[in-house]
């Protein structure tokens, strides 16, 4: 069976467009990227980095749910958390904040799924944008929430 590692050293995955997960039965998983949802992306890791300095943005941080590999888009994690794991390839624990900007490929089913799992191996929020830039914040321990409780002011809209 091949490792998270291994996929990441494969010289024939190295240059897809496309970003790699997989499934729980260790098979890759491939969604197309473009250029708004990079946009996005690179605009929520630059305000997540700006607004909370004291932890670690990770663009496409792999972590390990029971469901295979799962790479939210963005994600924010305390240095603590971080710690352990740094030179990993894979996070057996997700960070406190994980952020996926929802592609025209992704179902709301899908997307929920990956809130579940993110949640279930330890994420405090999961954040959802959608094509349009809207934000939608969701807390382990309540439904669907106004904002962030870890990052407050983070806006609630982005233009691209």
């Amino acid at each position: 069976m091949r490792t998270w590692k291994d996929i990441c050293e494969d010289p024939t995955l190295r240059d897809l467009p496309y970003k790699i997960e997989t499934n729980r039965y260790n098979q890759i998983v491939m969604s197309p990227a473009s250029n708004w949802h990079g946009g996005y992306q690179s605009d929520i890791a630059r305000k997540l980095a700006e607004m909370l300095p004291s932890g670690r943005v990770i663009t496409e941080c792999a972590v390990e749910t029971s469901d295979g590999i799962k790479v939210p888009d963005v994600a924010w994690v305390s240095k603590e958390r971080l710690a352990p794991h740094r030179r990993a390839f894979t996070m057996p624990i997700s960070p406190e904040i994980c952020v996926e900007v929802r592609s025209y490929s992704n179902s709301v089913v899908e997307m929920m799924g990956k809130m579940q799992l993110y949640f279930a191996r330890g994420a405090e929020e999961v954040w959802f944008c959608d094509e349009d830039g809207k934000m939608t914040f969701y807390r382990h321990d309540v439904p669907e929430v106004t904002n962030s409780k870890l990052c407050p002011d983070f806006p609630v809209k982005f233009e691209w």
